[in-house]
């Protein structure tokens, strides 16, 4: 099981975090905050990057053909379901390929670099300037999952879901199914915009150095429960 707080003493760490949060401003005020900052850095970060958007549509068009975008219903706060949108990433499986089983064979040269380079979730910014995202949360899973999780692992859709999140600092694609509920319900426990921030810089620090970043993951051996047989996903992108 992955330590939620990285190093150290647990105990000493909470006791420092229930420190820190004295004299803090109110929850509602705090969610304020963060909406604020989302919307400020989503909006600042669209308009710096429309051009590499727009050259990175263009490569998708011209190498895969259509659709450039991948759209996809996934659970955010509360559950409630929302479509995602990031770059398109695979190509849909041949005769004899599995869904959920064959992701490593489907992804496409071009989306192996916008996979191990993080430029996929560009289109994210999107929908955290809607509100159905934050810039910083438990990743968004399929609606499939939530049949499994147990009431504590619910948890995780306290909050919005997050482009990048403590989990994804923590490990990535390499956390098991487990490990990876447990980082999220840690972070719903202990977030604050501190905590968002130290997040965010370690992200850039883990893109700039592709650190974690896989083409595909291996559902199996991270212990990702499978939708049942037969079912037919749009496009699986990420468990």
């Amino acid at each position: 099981m992955v330590d939620p707080l990285g190093s150290g003493d647990a105990v000493a760490r909470g006791s420092i975090d229930e420190v820190a949060r004295l004299g803090m401003p109110s929850p509602s005020v705090r969610r304020g905050a963060k909406r604020c900052i989302d919307v400020v850095v989503a909006a600042a970060a669209l308009l710096a990057l429309s051009p590499l958007i727009a050259i990175t549509a263009l490569a998708i068009l011209m190498t895969d053909g259509r659709p450039i975008l991948f759209r996809q219903r996934r659970p955010g706060r509360g559950g409630a379901p929302f479509t995602i949108v990031k770059f398109r990433t695979m190509r849909a499986p041949r005769p004899g390929e599995a869904w959920y089983r064959t992701d490593d064979e489907r992804v496409t040269r071009l989306g192996r670099l916008l996979r191990t380079t993080s430029l996929d979730e560009l289109p994210e910014l999107w929908n955290v300037l809607r509100g159905e995202m934050s810039l910083v949360g438990p990743r968004p899973l399929l609606m499939e999952y939530l049949a499994v999780y147990t009431p504590a692992q619910a948890r995780r859709h306290d909050v919005k879901p997050g482009i990048t999140g403590w989990a994804i600092i923590h490990g990535r694609n390499d956390l098991s199914f487990a490990d990876r509920l447990a980082l999220d319900t840690w972070y719903v426990d202990h977030w604050s915009l501190r905590l968002d921030a130290r997040i965010l810089l370690a992200t850039v620090g883990q893109v700039l150095r592709r650190s974690g970043a896989t083409p595909a993951q291996d559902v199996d051996r991270l212990g990702f429960p499978l939708p049942p047989s037969g079912q037919r996903p749009d496009e699986r992108d990420e468990p």
